[in-house]
């Protein structure tokens, strides 16, 4: 794209990096413009304040009379969307999400892409903090609202742009990763697991897109790897550029690795073993392994891109976080309710390791929705009953019979939070199952004890229930 436009339209505005790339071109002064059909907060809050108009679904008439030098189509959308079929039809220019964010924003920077199957918005976040806080001003957009930049986007003046690489196609007239768009020239990867089963056939076919991400960087470029992890270890074989290991614990080939980890009311103590086999102590405030993990990731990203690793170490424990990341919503009757994004098993395994770590000898209470492609089959339902062991009482929102999109083949069998409950309770642990948000609050109001903490874990806004349930334990 040789200039910038003047005028720009997002069909499927909503969601997060379309309405972020909407908000860092509203910002340069460009006239944003967009529509989507299901719009919720905190996008929808956004896009409001930003003073952006969205038009609610999807027609021709939304995308012409804008009359744009260009519109960007999100991944949201299908080739039978009305609106898209008709920009494309009119020879309007138009770029997927992940062409017009490296066009319009990347390219000229230093690209540094951290991707993986869990970890990225918190890595992302944590990456982009390190270097403002010491000195770097960089360019941020992140699949997340980072508290540490009031959003999920930032245009800096520095050298690096930091991005979430999400392996999810890119549009439905371009089924490439829409990492391979950002041409990392550092990249992290975090994970690699079976995860968008309605686009991947198994745990080879995402490993086929992460190694062809691995091929594509520069002689010059450096991957940051969690090489703990069997699947990242698999991927960056025969990879052309220099690999940094890092993790927890001791394994000989991590160049950075996190050992005797302490939690306290504060965060997470741990020593960072360097490359130079020196042992610095730092604290992240934040909780489990897993986020250490990602802690780490952030330093030895830093420490690539020039930071000292004690100025970063020293950055980090201002770390503010991610919304929806063991979010607090509140308190009421003595329960705490958190808020988390946590849905592949691993994430739901891990999000319960760190609430244990941050209220010990608490009871537990997990509130789950299976509201993904993936979760809302069959795939994962015996990895559920075992990530849920570290939950005291679990309670499952049972899944709409609403058609699952797939690319992938026909669905022929279906997650079951009945079958999920029943699994639990032959494990020991404690479990229901209920059709809807109103019955789950009304549940766990009447269940839950003072003390205890509640944590809802969902990539959606399911139904507002921690609001509600908030209410429901103050009326107690």
């Amino acid at each position: 794209m040789s200039e910038t436009p003047r005028r720009v339209h997002f069909v499927a505005i909503g969601g997060t990096g379309m309405g972020s790339l909407a908000g860092l071109l509203h910002a340069r002064g460009v006239r944003v413009t967009g529509s989507d059909d299901q719009i919720y907060p905190p996008m929808s809050t956004l896009l409001e304040t930003w003073g952006i108009p969205v038009h609610q679904g999807f027609r021709p008439e939304h995308a012409l009379a804008a009359e744009p030098d260009l519109v960007v189509i999100g991944n949201a959308v299908r080739p039978d969307n009305p609106e898209a079929r008709a920009v494309i039809d009119e020879g309007l220019p138009y770029r997927s999400f992940s062409d017009a964010l490296y066009e319009l924003a990347i390219a000229g920077k230093h690209s540094v892409v951290v991707s993986g199957t869990h970890g990225k918005t918190t890595t992302t976040s944590l990456l982009a903090s390190l270097l403002l806080r010491t000195g770097r001003d960089p360019s941020l957009l992140v699949g997340g609202h980072a508290l540490d930049f009031g959003g999920s986007f930032r245009e800096g003046g520095g050298d690096h742009f930091v991005v979430e690489g999400d392996e999810y196609d890119t549009a439905f007239f371009d089924k490439t990763p829409k990492f391979l768009h950002y041409h990392p020239r550092t990249l992290v990867i975090t994970s690699v697991e079976f995860d968008h089963a309605d686009i991947y056939r198994d745990l080879e076919h995402v490993k086929d897109a992460f190694r062809t991400l691995v091929h594509q960087m520069p002689h010059d470029g450096a991957i940051v790897a969690a090489l703990a992890h069997e699947g990242v270890r698999d991927v960056v074989q025969n990879a052309p550029c220099r690999v940094v290991g890092y993790g927890v614990g001791d394994a000989s080939d991590l160049a950075y690795a996190a050992r005797e980890l302490v939690a306290d009311a504060g965060g997470t103590r741990f020593g960072l073993r360097c490359p130079d086999r020196s042992t610095l102590v730092g604290r992240a405030p934040l909780y489990g392994a897993h986020n250490v993990e990602n802690a780490v990731a952030g330093l030895a990203t830093a420490a690539e891109l020039g930071v000292p690793i004690a100025d970063a170490l020293a950055a980090i424990e201002a770390f503010r976080g991610v919304r929806r990341r063991l979010e607090v919503r509140g308190e009421a009757d003595g329960v705490t309710v958190l808020d988390d994004f946590a849905h592949h098993p691993t994430a739901v395994q891990a999000t319960l390791a760190a609430v244990r770590a941050r209220y010990p000898g608490r009871r537990v209470v997990a509130i789950f929705e299976p509201r993904t492609n993936t979760s809302r089959r069959a795939i994962f339902q015996q990895s559920y009953a075992e990530a849920f062991d570290g939950a005291d009482h679990v309670v499952i929102r049972r899944v709409p019979d609403a058609p699952i999109y797939s690319a992938t083949g026909e669905v022929t069998e279906r997650f079951s939070a009945d079958v999920l409950a029943q699994d639990l309770r032959a494990r020991g642990v404690s479990a229901e199952a209920f059709p809807d948000v109103d019955a789950i609050v009304t549940h766990v109001a009447r269940e839950a004890r003072p003390g205890d903490v509640a944590v809802v874990m969902s990539n959606g806004d399911f139904g507002g229930v921690w609001e509600k349930l908030l209410e429901a334990l103050a009326r107690r």
